[in-house]
């Protein structure tokens, strides 16, 4: 089976969590003996990648190209000094798979998100097979629970209604799918998003955060939230509940990883409530500073507005921390031992947190229990899933 495969972005060129689950999607369907020839919108070395073809379809730089959070500025100027605006980008980048399409021979287009979906449209007009739209999140969850970006809406809207198939990676964002665009439900098929615990980079035996080590020596805990600082995450909500929990537990740090668009917003919000020199701020992280953030917090949190699955969670268990995270999420319905909390209850969400750091015994017996859940997990039962799909497809085609 050979599959052309559209996504927007593969590590380490990626913004967030769609790149890596991509990625980690692709490599077990690999395994699985599928062909696929990965076609992305900027040029650059991806080294390591030889279980796929990768095909730079234009010749952008990865820093030039704009995604996904920008949803919202899409068709309109960038602001930021790019010569070629995100919807240019996109239009680029469709006639650029069209083409690619003529040239080739698949069975199959697997297009990932609303990036991809008209380029994947444009594939099978030109190739007349399946097209199947892989859903990792949707305008309404960019949009941090509201409408979002109309033009956005209707490509998606559009997309869904004439492809063959749709994917969504829980059953939280087939709901928003049925609700928001009136996809019948039987067309949306749930494949989770995963992680392989194999495959999680070991941590060093030292911490790179020397400053909170040694405030923890002297009794201090820590509390993570590594991800995009977006709307969609409702960071907000998170240092409102912070400033309850330090006003309870002083000795509380929060570690905030990540940047995004409300990086100073919440800079100065942290400030006004009288809390910043309880929260620290670091920026974009990679590599072992990224691995020991999750490692040195006592209590992991995700307090996302919509979040259509959610790896971070799943990574902090990894690392050893237990997680507290949104009822609006996805990788809710994968993780049943967690603490999880409404995004809007800052009240609950403060009173969580609390009881964690004030008793090491629940944050040990929850990351016990949801750690025997966690290394059941893997990609490969995603893969499977897929496949089985992509070959119901083909036998469909071929009937």
């Amino acid at each position: 089976m050979k599959v052309l495969m559209l996504g927007w972005e593969l590590p380490p060129h990626n913004s967030g969590g769609l790149g890596v689950a991509c990625l980690n999607m692709a490599k077990a369907l690999a395994r699985r003996g599928v062909d696929i020839e990965f076609v992305l919108p900027y040029l650059a070395r991806h080294d390591g990648i030889d279980f796929m073809k990768i095909i730079s379809a234009l010749h952008f730089k990865p820093s030039e190209i704009q995604f996904a959070y920008d949803s919202l500025r899409y068709d309109e100027a960038s602001g930021d000094g790019q010569a070629v605006s995100m919807a240019e980008q996109l239009a680029l980048y469709e006639t650029a798979v069209g083409r690619i399409a003529e040239l080739g021979e698949y069975d199959l287009i697997h297009a990932h998100d609303w990036l991809t979906f008209r380029a994947g449209l444009r594939a099978k007009e030109r190739l007349n097979v399946p097209l199947i739209l892989h859903v990792h999140s949707v305008e309404r969850d960019r949009a941090g629970g509201n409408a979002g970006n109309p033009l956005v809406r209707e490509i998606e809207a559009t997309s869904m209604l004439l492809a063959d198939q749709v994917i969504a990676v829980s059953q939280h964002t087939k709901n928003i799918i049925v609700k928001d665009y009136g996809i019948p439900a039987d067309k949306i098929l749930i494949a989770h998003n995963s992680l392989n615990p194999w495959e999680l980079e070991p941590l060093d035996e030292a911490n790179a955060y020397h400053y909170l080590s040694a405030k923890k020596a002297q009794g201090y805990k820590v509390v993570a939230s590594v991800g995009r600082l977006t709307i969609q995450k409702g960071l907000p909500n998170l240092l409102y509940a912070a400033k309850a929990v330090v006003d309870q537990v002083p000795k509380t740090i929060f570690l905030i990883v990540g940047s995004g668009e409300q990086y100073h917003e919440l800079i100065e919000l942290a400030a006004r409530l009288g809390i910043g020199r309880s929260v620290v701020f670091t920026g974009f992280l990679r590599g072992k500073a990224w691995r020991d953030a999750y490692a040195i917090a006592d209590l992991f949190v995700m307090p996302s507005i919509s979040e259509p699955f959610g790896l971070t969670p799943l990574e902090a268990i990894g690392y050893g921390t237990p997680a507290l995270i949104s009822k609006q999420s996805g990788v809710s319905e994968v993780i049943m031992n967690c603490l999880k909390v409404d995004f809007w209850d800052i009240d609950e969400m403060a009173n969580q947190i609390t009881a964690v750091v004030q008793n090491d015994g629940i944050g040990k017996e929850l990351h016990a229990s949801s750690y025997q859940e966690f290394s059941r997990l893997s990609w490969d039962q995603t893969a499977e899933k897929l496949d089985n799909i992509f070959r119901s497809h083909l036998i469909g085609a071929m009937a």
